[in-house]
C-alpha cells in the first residue's frame, strides 16, 4: 500500500515539473504570487482567485486543461514558507498526495505525510524543525484488514462486508464454524435462542436444518410458532427463528443457502433477521435535552429532534422485529443525557422520563459530577470534557440498574457523546455505533495547527483528541450522506479531514482514520412525517395554528417574540430557521438580502433564530445577534424583513413550513457547513423549495435545479442572484414553483424517512455484532493503542479545561 502511495506521488511530482518546463514564465509569476504573501495557508479560493489574476487571458484556458490545472483544481490547501509552496492535493475523495515547490528554481519534490505535516508545523513555530513530535498512526492495526478501494464504495461498509465474509470466510466447510458457534452462543438474559447444545457440528447443523425446511413446508404459512415449538426443540432449535411457520421457514432456507452457496445478500437478509438487539443506549450529554421548551436554547437543536424521531422509529422497528422473530421480549431503549438541576422552564432535572409516542423508550438524565458535588447550571459543549469519565462511571451505575444487566447496542452521538460511549462499549464489551452530527474541525478552518490560539475558547484539543479515540473504537459508524464521510469531488468531508492534520506542539496525526474502512456507512434520518408533510394536504392541515402564525409574521407589535415589520404581505417569503451561531451563517443571508435591491423588491425575509427578549450565556450567540441588529440599521431593512426568536412548539413549525408555502415562498439554508441538514429534510417534506449550502449533506440531499437548488456561502452576491431568478421566473411561470416544489418532495420520499433509517439501523446491529463476534473485529492492540492515548493525553487536556462555577 505504501508503495502504491509513493508511486502516485512520483508520478504526480514528474508531471508537475513538465508542466513547469512547458509554461516556466506563467507558472513562475503565479508561483511568486502567493509566495509574496508571505508565510502563511492559502485555500482553494484563494488559489483560484490569485491564478486568475496572474495569468494572461490567452494562456488561462491552456494551463487549466494541462496538468497544473488538474493539481490547482484538486489541491485543498497550500502552506507557503518562502521560497516554498507546499500542495496537499487530492485527486479524488479518500486519496491524498503532497508536494512542494521551489519557487525560485521551480523544482518539484514530493513529501510523505509526517514531512508535510512538519513543514506546515513551522508555519507556527520555527523550532518545531527540529522537535521530536508524538506521531499517532493507526494504519498498522488496520492495514491487514480488507477495504474497498473505489471512491463510489465509500459509506457502503456492510455491503463490502458482506462480500468479503462470503468469499472468505465461507470458502469451506470448516469456515463456518464460527458461524455455528454464534448461533449456539447466542442468548439473551441466560435463555437459549436460535441453536440449542443438541446440535454439535456443522453436519448436524445443515441435517437439522433440511428436517426443518421439510417439516415446514407441509404447513400452512400462518400456523403460530407455539404449534410446533415442542418438534423444534426437540430437533435442536430454539425460539427466534419466527412467529410463524412461513418466517420460520424463509430463515430456514436463508441459512440452507448460506450452509450450501453463500452470498452477500443472503448473509445481510439472514443476520438482519438474528434477534439480537433488546435493549438500547443513546448517548447525548450536553445541551437541554428534553422534549418542549428546549429548542432555540444553546447547544440545542436539530441533535434533539433526531434522536427523539430515531427512537421512535427505532422502537417501532424493533417491536416489530421481536414479533417477526416469535420472542415474548419487552425492548428498551434510554436516551442518557445530563440532568440539570437549574433546567430554567424545561424538564432537564428530571431523572428519568418517557419520551412520547413511544411505550417503552425514556430519557435518563445523569448528572455531571466533582469532588465539589453536583454541577446545576447548563455549560457550553466545549467545556464538558472534565466531567465525561465521571460521568461515564455513573451512567454504567444507572444503566445496571435499568437493565438489570448489558444494553445490545451502544450509540453516540457527538463528539462528548461518542467518547462516552467508547468507554462503555469498552468496558462492557458490547458493539458501539458512532453518530458524528457534526466534526467541529471543518467547521472551524485551520482550527488544527492554530488549536492554540483557539484552545482557551473551544478547547479543540480535547475535542479532535475524543473524535480521534471514538472513531477509532467503535464498530459502525452511521453518516447521513457522502459528503460527511468524503467530502465530493471538491470538498474535504468531515471525517476525511481527520485523515492527516496537526496539532502543533501536541501531537502529529499521520493516519487518523480511513475513509474506505468499512466501518462506515450512510443511513439518512428523515422528518417525522406526523408533524412534516405537504402544504397540499389541506385535510391534516393545522389551520387553527394560523392566526397565531400571522402574529408571529406580521404582527406590528415588536417584542420578545418578534422584531422588525413585513409591510407587504402579498409578496412571498423566504424563510430560515437554525441556531444563531457563527457557521449557521445566517447573518450573511441577512446581508444578502440587504445588499440586493432586487431581491428586497420581490420576496420578504423571515429568520427565526436565538431568543432576542434576553441576553444569550452563549459566547457565538451574542457575536451574531449584535452583528444582526447592526445589519437591520445599516441597509434599513425594517418593512421588509422579520427575526422571530427561537420557537420551540415543533407541531406550529411545522405549519409554519406550510404557511410560507402558500405565500410561495422558499426555504434558505446558507450555512457555512451542514453536516445533514434536518431543516432542509423538513422543508422539503412540506413542499417548500429549498435554497442550501452546497458545503456539507445539503448538497447531497438536494439535485441542484431539479428538486432545489444548492448556493455556496463564500459566494452571497451569487446566491442572492439565484433566488432572484427563480422568483422572477415563478412569477412569469407559476408552475416552476410547483415543478420543484413536487421534486422535492419526490426526493424525500424516495431516500429521507425514518422508516428506511430504523431498518437498517438494526441490520446494521446485527451484522457487525456478528462480525464483532467471528473475525475478532476488537482488536486488542488496537485497544490498547487507544487505552494509551486516552491515559496519556486525553486525560491531560480534560484537566486543563477549567471546572464551571455554579453562581
Amino acid at each position: 500500500m505504501a508503495d502504491h502511495r509513493l508511486t502516485r506521488m512520483h508520478s504526480l511530482r514528474e508531471r508537475m515539473t513538465d508542466s513547469l518546463s512547458a509554461h516556466r514564465n506563467e507558472l513562475f509569476c503565479l508561483l511568486s504570487r502567493y509566495v509574496s504573501q508571505g508565510k502563511g495557508i492559502l485555500q482553494p479560493h484563494q488559489l483560484l482567485a490569485e491564478f486568475e489574476a496572474a495569468i494572461p487571458e490567452g494562456d488561462k484556458q491552456k494551463l487549466k486543461d494541462g496538468v497544473f490545472g488538474d493539481v490547482l483544481r484538486a489541491t485543498q490547501e497550500a502552506i507557503v514558507s518562502p521560497p516554498w509552496v507546499a500542495l496537499a492535493v487530492r485527486p479524488r475523495p479518500g486519496v491524498w498526495e503532497y508536494v512542494r515547490v521551489n519557487v525560485t528554481e521551480l523544482a518539484v519534490e514530493d513529501l510523505t505525510i509526517p514531512e508535510y505535516l512538519k513543514f506546515k508545523e513551522e508555519l507556527v513555530d520555527e523550532s518545531f524543525k527540529n522537535e521530536f513530535v508524538l506521531e499517532l498512526d493507526f494504519e498498522p492495526f488496520t492495514d491487514s484488514f480488507p477495504r474497498p478501494t473505489l471512491s463510489k464504495s465509500i459509506g457502503n461498509g456492510v455491503q463490502f462486508l458482506n462480500r468479503h465474509l462470503s468469499s472468505k470466510m465461507f470458502h469451506d466447510k470448516e469456515s463456518l464454524y464460527p458461524l455455528l458457534d454464534f448461533l449456539r452462543a447466542h442468548n439473551y438474559k441466560g435463555k437459549t435462542m436460535m441453536v440449542n447444545d443438541r446440535i454439535h457440528n456443522l453436519n448436524g447443523l445443515q441435517s437439522v436444518m433440511r428436517k426443518a425446511a421439510e417439516y415446514l413446508s407441509v404447513l400452512p404459512p400462518e400456523t403460530p410458532y407455539s404449534d410446533f415449538s415442542h418438534r423444534f426443540q426437540e430437533m435442536g432449535l430454539e425460539k427466534g427463528w419466527g412467529d410463524t411457520a412461513g418466517r420460520v421457514f424463509e430463515m430456514v432456507h436463508l441459512l440452507l443457502e448460506l450452509l450450501e452457496a453463500p452470498d452477500p445478500g443472503t448473509l445481510e437478509n439472514f443476520l438482519g433477521r438474528i434477534p439480537m438487539v433488546f435493549n438500547v443506549v443513546i448517548l447525548s450529554p450536553h445541551g437541554y435535552f428534553a422534549q418542549a421548551n428546549v429548542l432555540g436554547l444553546p447547544d440545542t437543536g436539530g441533535q434533539v429532534v433526531y434522536i427523539l424521531d430515531q427512537v421512535r422509529a427505532l422502537e417501532n422497528e424493533m417491536l416489530l422485529r421481536i414479533k417477526q422473530q416469535g420472542l415474548d421480549i419487552t425492548p428498551r431503549i434510554l436516551v442518557v443525557t445530563r440532568l440539570l438541576p437549574d433546567a430554567v422552564g424545561t424538564t432537564c432535572n428530571q431523572h428519568l422520563e418517557k419520551i412520547l409516542g413511544t411505550e417503552h423508550s425514556s430519557i435518563l438524565r445523569v448528572p455531571f459530577r466533582t469532588e465539589k458535588g453536583i454541577l446545576r447550571k447548563w455549560i457550553s459543549r466545549f467545556d464538558v470534557w472534565p466531567y465525561l469519565e465521571t460521568f461515564t462511571e455513573d451512567v454504567a451505575n444507572e444503566m445496571a440498574r435499568e437493565f438489570q444487566g448489558t444494553p445490545d447496542l451502544i450509540i453516540g452521538n457527538y463528539s462528548d457523546g461518542n467518547l462516552v460511549a467508547s468507554l462503555l462499549a469498552h468496558r462492557l464489551g458490547v458493539t458501539q455505533c458512532t453518530i458524528a452530527h457534526a466534526l467541529e474541525k471543518t467547521k472551524y478552518p485551520d482550527s488544527d495547527i492554530f488549536w492554540k490560539k483557539l484552545d482557551e475558547k473551544y478547547h479543540f484539543s480535547c475535542q479532535f483528541t475524543a473524535d480521534l479515540i471514538a472513531m477509532n473504537h467503535t464498530d459502525f459508524i452511521i453518516t447521513s450522506t457522502f459528503q460527511e464521510i468524503a467530502g465530493s469531488k471538491d470538498t474535504v468531508g468531515q471525517y476525511e479531514s481527520h485523515t492527516a492534520f496537526t496539532l502543533p506542539g501536541l501531537y502529529r496525526v499521520v493516519h487518523g482514520i480511513d475513509v474506505f474502512d468499512p466501518k462506515f456507512n450512510i443511513v439518512s434520518p428523515g422528518a417525522d412525517m406526523s408533524i412534516y408533510f405537504p402544504y397540499s394536504e389541506e385535510q391534516k392541515r393545522l389551520t387553527s395554528l394560523h392566526p397565531e402564525i400571522e402574529e408571529l409574521l406580521y404582527s406590528p407589535a415588536q417584542n420578545a417574540d418578534h422584531i422588525g415589520l413585513l409591510n407587504d404581505r402579498s409578496k412571498p417569503i423566504i424563510f430560515s430557521m437554525a441556531r444563531l451561531d457563527r457557521v449557521k451563517n445566517l447573518t450573511g443571508l441577512v446581508e444578502w438580502f440587504g445588499k440586493n435591491t432586487r431581491l428586497r423588491e420581490l420576496v420578504n425575509l423571515v429568520v427565526v433564530a436565538g431568543d432576542h427578549g434576553k441576553e444569550s450565556k452563549d459566547r457565538e450567540e451574542q457575536d451574531e445577534m449584535k452583528k444582526m441588529k447592526w445589519l437591520m440599521e445599516t441597509y434599513n431593512l425594517n418593512g421588509h424583513f422579520r427575526w422571530i426568536s427561537a420557537q420551540m412548539n415543533r407541531v406550529r413549525n411545522g405549519e409554519l413550513y406550510r404557511y410560507i408555502a402558500d405565500t410561495k415562498g422558499a426555504f434558505v439554508q446558507p450555512a457555512i457547513y451542514e453536516a445533514f441538514g434536518l431543516t432542509v429534510v423538513e422543508a422539503m417534506t412540506c413542499g417548500l423549495p429549498t435554497f442550501a449550502t452546497v458545503n456539507g449533506g445539503p448538497g447531497e440531499i438536494i439535485v441542484d435545479g431539479v428538486s432545489g437548488f444548492h448556493i455556496d456561502p463564500y459566494q452571497g452576491d451569487k446566491a442572492a442572484q439565484l433566488i432572484v431568478d427563480f422568483f422572477e421566473k415563478s412569477k412569469e411561470n407559476p408552475s416552476q414553483w410547483d415543478e420543484i416544489s413536487q421534486n422535492g418532495l419526490k426526493r424525500i420520499n424516495e431516500k429521507y424517512t425514518w422508516k428506511i433509517y430504523s431498518e437498517r439501523l438494526l441490520t446494521l446491529s446485527g451484522v457487525y455484532g456478528f462480525w464483532k463476534y467471528v473475525s475478532k473485529l476488537e482488536r486488542r492492540e488496537t485497544r490498547r493503542y487507544l487505552e494509551m492515548f486516552y491515559a496519556l493525553k486525553y486525560r491531560k487536556l480534560a484537566d486543563s479545561v477549567p471546572l464551571a462555577v455554579d453562581e
